[in-house]
């Protein structure tokens, strides 16, 4: 999906497009398309269009994904008034297949795998998430200049006030029209063959912000800057639930029909202060603080914290990251109505997690080292009632969970020989609820030239790899991945052969991903009953045209 978040605002001198094609024949197909220009040297439009079309390996795999979205930007000629917005289209498809049937199919083979009989051969999700999103902020007092007369001239406020106003409408549609005759549903409350859930949610967001800059008069760069950010947020809900339920006619005929079985509207304000300090740019202090103060979530709050100390390009710097998070369980884990699953619950604790991180990064010796710490208590998560059954449930840790993180990145290169490597090495103390690999590695071999002094060309290999972990399931119907059955399958590197390339504005590539298949496994499995895909042959392009 596309969220406010993702959009990107350009100032663009001339108008730019970028056309984006990504396909593995009919298997995966992927298109994306961004423009966008200036209709005065202060005012931009522009909009994005993202399409996913894949067949797929196996039968009811044909996804069919629309995002798009329009989107501006606009600054006053005195440079005191700005203005974001964009409207967001989402529109998702996908079939649910319950699985395929024949469970040990590398093992045995197949024929024609899109032939392979599957569970569930009339069911499918849909998602609609729709928004409109503006945000607007004036400057306040003096306006300090940075690069004044430049291309890349800044404005410095001293104060500045911002308002955003956010809505989104959000759809969740899941159809079911045949019997389920393997069992993939735990249970059903309204009707054996038929399901038309959908929960529709309604959020409307007013954020109101001030901010204050005290600085020094450096001209070249900010080398003495504190920020204060002081805001509060509205946010109104409206949530309603929907199950296809029999029901009685003006003529006294029972029938199934659309029927509302939930209905809640909610509000929360949340006070937010954001604290920035800046001494020159080796030592940098941002500290956030949320707070719920009034609301369904009164008392839920989020304190971060990041230091930033720099050494200069030669001793790297560091990173230190603190935060401290409580949350209510969502909505899914305490009010679901639908079909297959009901959850009704009131005595879960919040969720409390806290972090800790230190990060070291030398961008000359191309070497970074990240160690994170977690403790999550009262841990909500999704697990079978019954030994290895699908009767998929809202649960919460009795017990703390830690999680130990650490991950370490190093670049080679010797003449045109470039060698990447990417390692992680995580460890709970409850494997049995957080189900993750221990070690999950990442490592990349090119040769790196350009050809004809134009064609700038990378050949090479990639290898991913994971230590193999108790695998989890998917629950149909409520589409979340829950602790299931405890299968634990064979892990083998995954390796991709790959060339790609830049010609002026235009970027090239062809891999043959999972090349190795056969070499160390017929395939691999990362969520039960679920196979993943096959080697397959990919291209792309991405091409570039500005006037």
């Amino acid at each position: 999906m596309i969220t406010p978040s993702d959009i990107q605002y350009y100032r663009a001198r001339v108008a730019y497009t970028n056309l984006s094609l990504f396909s593995a024949g009919t298997k995966d197909q992927i298109f994306k398309l961004v423009h966008t220009q200036n209709i005065k040297p202060n005012w931009n439009i522009g909009a994005n269009f993202n399409v996913i079309g894949s067949r797929g390996f196996y039968p009811r795999q044909n996804v069919s994904d629309l995002n798009a979205a329009l989107f501006t930007w606009y600054e006053s000629k005195s440079k005191r008034y700005n203005l974001l917005a964009n409207a967001i289209f989402n529109n998702l498809k996908t079939p649910e297949s319950g699985s395929i049937v024949k469970e040990n199919i590398f093992e045995t083979g197949s024929f024609d795998k899109l032939s392979e009989p599957v569970r569930l051969n009339a069911s499918s999700d849909n998602w609609h998430n729709n928004g409109l999103y503006i945000k607007q902020f004036y400057y306040i007092g003096r306006i300090d200049s940075l690069r004044k007369g430049s291309d890349s001239a800044k404005v410095l406020p001293t104060q500045r006030v911002a308002y955003t106003f956010y809505y989104n409408a959000q759809q969740y549609k899941f159809l079911q029209n045949d019997v389920d005759n393997y069992h993939v549903f735990p249970d059903y409350y309204f009707s054996s063959s038929i399901s038309r859930d959908s929960v529709v949610l309604h959020h409307l967001q007013n954020d109101f912000s001030y901010s204050f800059y005290l600085r020094g008069k450096s001209t070249s760069f900010v080398k003495n800057e504190l920020k204060l950010d002081l805001g509060l947020t509205h946010d109104f809900y409206h949530l309603e639930q929907h199950v296809r339920d029999s029901v009685i006619n003006q003529y006294g005929s029972k029938i199934l029909q659309d029927v509302r079985k939930d209905q809640n509207t909610f509000e929360n304000i949340t006070l937010k202060a954001k604290l920035g300090y800046r001494f020159s740019d080796r030592i940098g202090l941002d500290a956030n603080f949320q707070q719920v103060a009034v609301g369904y979530n009164f008392g839920d709050y989020l304190y971060d914290a990041k230091l930033n100390l720099s050494g200069g390009q030669v001793a790297g710097r560091i990173l230190l990251e603190a935060y401290v998070q409580t949350n209510k369980p969502p909505l899914v884990y305490s009010n679901w109505i639908s079909n297959h699953y009901i959850f009704v619950n009131t005595d879960f604790s919040k969720q409390h997690t806290t972090s800790l991180a230190f990060n070291y990064i030398n961008d000359k010796l191309r070497f970074d080292v990240k160690a994170e710490y977690f403790l999550i208590n009262n841990f909500l998560y999704f697990a079978s009632k019954t030994p290895g059954g699908n009767d998929a449930a809202p649960m919460q840790a009795a017990s703390p969970i830690n999680l130990l993180k650490v991950s370490v990145g190093k670049e080679l290169a010797w003449r045109r020989w470039h060698f990447d490597n990417y390692v992680v090495y995580q460890k709970t103390d409850n494997q049995n609820i957080l189900r993750t690999p221990e070690v999950y590695t990442y490592s990349s071999l090119y040769y790196a030239k350009q050809f004809f002094t134009v064609l700038n060309a990378n050949i090479g290999v990639n290898v991913r790899y994971n230590t193999a972990y108790v695998a989890p399931s998917y629950a149909v119907g409520l589409s979340q991945f829950y602790n299931g059955p405890n299968v634990t399958f064979s892990s083998y590197p995954v390796a991709t052969v790959f060339a790609k390339a830049t010609l002026y504005r235009t970027n090239l590539f062809v891999m043959y991903d999972y090349a190795n298949q056969g070499l160390f496994s017929n395939g691999f499995y990362q969520v039960n009953r679920y196979p993943m895909y096959d080697r397959m042959l990919k291209f792309g392009v991405s091409w570039t045209f500005y006037d």
